[in-house]
């Protein structure tokens, strides 16, 4: 009747442990107010590549923020400034490119 038990016990834990090890790098991070608000109101039209490849500064990704609101993107000021600076710290000209994870 133990061993049963034992045996579920041992396979949760080690597949915890497993799935703590795949989590993306995104949930390793600390919380940041302009990552957010990028994957929420960015990521509804578009992938990540736009931004890891533009390298852009904040004041340029500012622009595009608002060229976003002229075709519908419904933002704050505050919102689009959070986003600019976070983009612009995250993926300006001046960061180097993230290697590519290898498994």
């Amino acid at each position: 009747m133990l061993r049963p038990l034992f045996a579920f016990i041992a396979l949760a834990t080690l597949s915890a442990s497993a799935l703590a090890q795949d989590k993306p790098l995104a949930q390793e991070k600390p919380a940041d107010p302009g990552r957010d608000l990028v994957m929420q109101k960015c990521a509804q039209c578009h992938t990540d590549s736009i931004w890891r490849d533009q390298r852009q500064n904040a004041n340029a990704w500012e622009a595009t923020a608002y060229r976003m609101m002229a075709r519908g993107g419904i933002w704050t000021t505050d919102e689009v400034k959070t986003m600019a600076a976070f983009l612009g710290r995250e993926f300006g000209p001046d960061v180097p490119r993230a290697k590519p994870q290898q498994r």
